[in-house]
């Protein structure tokens, strides 16, 4: 699938790392670094334009190397950019550790993902069938 994108930044279109990635790295396209202290977030922009399939969105996820090792993750992960939006690619970081976090120019802070999607109608009812499960739900299956 192609996917139209104007790249205003200064860096190159994201890639796939791996050859069986689903993401796509994403890079700041900032030309000064940006202090996150901790609890503190930033609208961080890409650089990017895209226009998407109808019927596909694409989320904006969080680098699972930048959550582990520094506890940096996208704020409303996953983002969702929406087919019809044409403005920049922007991503909420946000500083969950205890120390400051320097992001500097380029570094990849989020993946990409295109998905299919369905658009749904909502058929008002009185009741729900029943299943084994029910309203069981946080650890009912046996989680503790």
């Amino acid at each position: 699938m192609k996917v139209k994108v104007i790249n205003k930044s200064a860096y190159a279109l994201p890639q796939y790392e791996t050859e069986l990635a689903a993401g796509l790295d994403v890079r700041a396209n900032i030309v000064e670094s940006i202090v996150l202290p901790p609890l503190g977030r930033a609208l961080v922009p890409t650089g990017l334009y895209v226009e998407l399939p109808e019927g596909y969105e694409m989320q904006v996820r969080p680098r699972s190397g930048l959550a582990a090792k520094r506890g940096i993750t996208v704020l409303n992960s996953p983002g969702t950019i929406d087919p019809d939006y044409r403005g920049e690619v922007r991503v909420i970081l946000v500083n969950l550790s205890n120390e400051a976090f320097e992001l500097m120019p380029g570094e990849r802070i989020a993946q990409l993902v295109i998905a299919r999607f369905e658009r749904v109608e909502w058929e008002a009812v009185d009741e729900l069938s029943t299943t084994e499960r029910g309203a069981g739900g946080f650890g009912s299956t046996g989680v503790k």
